[in-house]
């Protein structure tokens, strides 16, 4: 067994590893380009278009609620009893704020923020008064440690314990019946679709919907087999289309996870699927429900209790995406207000030394392939503006004016995309977004590098690790558009809010370096 375990966990690695040496290939086939939706699968893609909550983000906001709430009835219990003061203010709410953190430690141990749990007010109310009367006790022990009156603190304790309870069992009842209505309406669900069909795909559906409160909504069945092996309908979820109609299905239906139901004796051909479907933003999980091989129980996940393994996951998710977007806004912010001068006088010095607008809006490739529109100061002549970017500027173009040269030697035409960031089309690091049009001798980038799409995983970014890198300007050759995709896949696989504030206070240092740019 253990032998097998080892040669199980190769196998998977080595998929990862063959897919992601495919990156910089120079020799790899492309593979087909996904296919335009049949209309039947449009249709129930339209259906799924609005993004949903994710229940992990919902959790979390709910443990950041509860921990407030308790802190409020501990800090209100103890203002209550006069001869229990024996801490100042600031002592009190910062002893508040730990119980409340505390409690929600506790509560998450007791796996109160399970979705099942929240989902049921019976079960959530008990853990979380169980925890609030714990936190609660400690509290009272540290003000009586400090010197504060045990008769007076633990009469308030008592009445603030009710308090609380009752309002943390309201709550829950409240969190509880809103869950359930947002599962209904897919308000609050994770959007799965099943790679492959047959009967190991109706044996994976069956065992899923045997899952209590469960989060997964499964859109439909994707497959190539022919309707003798793989029939229309599947344990009551219809086949969508084929492997190549897949990609614009996901992208369009906003899907979370990718659930692959084939044997995992066929890795060929699960390799040439993982190289088509790695360049979605979503998990990509193989599922291993009846494989009669184990597996390193690290290389699991679950979905209750169907195993998975886990081949990829979507980059910058749950949590790590609302810690992202608080970066942006506020270095977005920080930045306006540093560089408004150098900003309006760049808007003035292109008012008045051409005619056309002060700001150049163009259509550039955004998360998950979808198109946004991003913001520039004007820098070319507006009878000559070129907003597909087909043909890319190169030194001593013509096209462009005399401050335009300027501003863009020095990136200050990008500075515009700071409200980008704010309208949450871009962040502030992250692949450079290019034009739709974009090429390269007569090339689109996609025809060039086989993995180019797989970029478009994570919002385009103001700046990111190619440009600081010196894959900044020009794009004349091959070689530098691969250099470019290398280099923005290394982010999204290593991404960090560390790796972003680097890249930020790098980015003023290597705009210093304006070789290529024009």
């Amino acid at each position: 067994m253990n032998q097998i375990e080892r040669h199980d966990q190769f196998d998977i690695d080595k998929i990862r590893k063959q897919i992601s040496d495919a990156t910089t290939a120079t020799d790899v086939k492309p593979t087909a380009p996904s296919k335009p939706l049949n209309p039947y699968a449009a249709r129930i893609a339209s259906q799924f278009a609005l993004d949903s909550k994710k229940p992990s983000i919902i959790a979390g906001f709910i443990r950041i609620g509860e921990a407030l709430l308790v802190a409020a009835v501990c800090l209100g219990f103890y203002l209550a009893a006069p001869e229990a003061h024996v801490l100042g203010i600031p002592g009190v709410i910062l002893l508040a704020l730990l119980a409340g953190a505390f409690s929600t430690f506790v509560t998450q141990v007791l796996d109160g923020y399970l979705f099942p749990v929240l989902r049921s007010p019976r079960r959530g109310i008990a853990r979380t008064v169980g925890a609030l009367a714990i936190t609660s006790l400690i509290f009272c022990l540290v003000v009586l440690y400090r010197g504060g009156s045990a008769a007076a603190l633990f009469s308030s304790a008592t009445i603030g314990v009710v308090i609380g309870a009752s309002l943390l069992s309201l709550e829950r009842t409240f969190i509880a019946y809103a869950i359930r209505r947002w599962t209904r309406n897919g308000f609050m669900e994770r959007r799965a679709v099943i790679v492959g069909g047959g009967a190991p795909a109706r044996d994976l559906i069956r065992e899923m919907e045997s899952i209590s409160d469960n989060d997964i909504r499964i859109c439909g069945i994707f497959d190539d087999r022919d309707d003798r092996r793989s029939p229309d309908m599947v344990a009551g979820y219809p086949k969508l289309g084929t492997f190549d109609e897949l990609v614009e299905f996901a992208r369009t239906a906003r899907i979370d996870i990718l659930i692959i139901a084939l044997p995992l004796s066929a890795e060929l051909r699960i390799l040439e699927l993982l190289r088509k479907l790695w360049v979605l933003p979503v998990d990509i999980r193989i599922a291993a429900h009846s494989s009669k091989l184990r597996f390193r129980p690290r290389a699991y996940s679950r979905i209750g209790k169907v195993s998975m393994l886990d081949v990829f996951d979507k980059p910058i998710a749950d949590w790590d995406s609302v810690a992202k977007r608080a970066f942006d806004i506020f270095f977005s912010l920080v930045a306006i207000c540093l560089l408004w001068p150098l900003m309006l006088g760049a808007a003035l010095a292109v008012k008045f030394t051409s005619k056309g607008p002060i700001i150049f809006k163009q259509k550039r490739h955004g998360f998950n392939n979808e198109v946004v529109e991003i913001y520039k100061f004007r820098s070319m002549y507006t009878e000559m503006s070129d907003p597909t970017a087909k043909q890319a500027v190169t030194k001593n173009d013509p096209r462009v004016t005399p401050v335009g040269r300027f501003i863009r030697k020095t990136s200050i035409d990008e500075l515009p995309q700071f409200f980008n960031v704010l309208q949450g089309r871009l962040s502030l690091v992250g692949p450079r977004p290019h034009a739709v049009a974009a090429q390269t001798q007569d090339r689109v980038y996609a025809e060039v590098v086989d993995t180019y799409f797989a970029r478009h995983r994570v919002k385009p970014g103001v700046t990111g690790w190619a440009q600081i890198n010196g894959w900044r300007g020009e794009i004349d050759s091959d070689e530098k558009i691969r250099g470019r995709i290398a280099a923005d896949l290394y982010y999204i696989e290593n991404w960090s809010l560390w790796l972003d504030l680097k890249i930020l206070i790098l980015t003023p240092i290597r705009l210093l370096k304006t070789d290529n740019a024009y």
